[in-house]
């Protein structure tokens, strides 16, 4: 009964995500969302001052891939050492490597350029779907997911879930004041990095419920 929750759900959240990303793709594709993103960026912007801008460029830079690497590298050495969970790491890296793969080839499909008015920072290549977007979602998401089934208490979960949510979010919305992203990007990103999220993870599920079921398969036959 829990697994099919547990399909229902994931084949939710992969239709919800898919039509999401989808209609990103035909605004972003078509123009017709850019009032929506120079008015989002201008409103951004008009708070603009330099600790402001300190704190958004932090935001983007520990949403880069390289910085992102190094908390992998340390989750990976929690998950091996503390939490003796082989399986979860896997996961973890599969999400962090594939992510920015999927990422370039939509941006090589897509060829959206960036914004040209009034940028913080220099930056190259093409815009839609944010590469920072996707793998902010992708790695705070996976983190969540692998660390819930860990904390035993209601409070710990919410504390988890906000701390993910904040990190996708700012992350976010520093590509935006920062000038280098369209809201639009950052939004289609979301969306094609929680589809993708929830092709790896029910992926995952069913490998490690028939790798727990050859265990238990050869536990019974080492009984008799």
């Amino acid at each position: 009964m829990i697994h099919k929750k547990h399909s229902t759900g994931a084949l939710i959240t992969g239709l919800v995500t898919l039509f999401g990303f989808s209609i990103m793709v035909i605004f972003a594709v078509n123009q017709d969302i850019t009032n929506f993103d120079r008015t989002v960026i201008t409103y951004f912007q008009e708070f603009e001052t330099s600790t402001l801008t300190s704190i958004m460029k932090f935001f983007t830079f520990i949403g880069s891939f390289s910085a992102m690497l190094v908390i992998v590298l340390l989750t990976s050495l929690f998950l091996y050492v503390v939490m003796k969970h082989r399986l979860e790491i896997i996961l973890l890296w599969s999400v962090v490597i594939s992510t920015p793969i999927l990422n370039w080839i939509l941006k090589q499909i897509f060829h959206r350029a960036r914004p040209e008015f009034h940028r913080l920072i220099d930056i190259g290549g093409y815009s839609f779907p944010s590469g920072h977007a996707m793998n902010a979602f992708a790695f705070y998401g996976i983190l969540a997911f692998l660390l819930w089934r860990h904390i035993p208490n209601r409070t710990g979960r919410t504390i988890l879930i906000l701390f993910s949510s904040l990190f996708i979010v700012l992350i976010g919305i520093s590509r935006v004041y920062l000038g280098v992203h369209y809201p639009s990007d950052i939004i289609g990103g979301y969306f094609a990095s929680g589809f993708w999220l929830t092709i790896v993870v029910g992926l995952f599920q069913k490998y490690r419920d028939k790798h727990f079921e050859k265990i238990k398969l050869l536990k019974k036959r080492d009984y008799r």
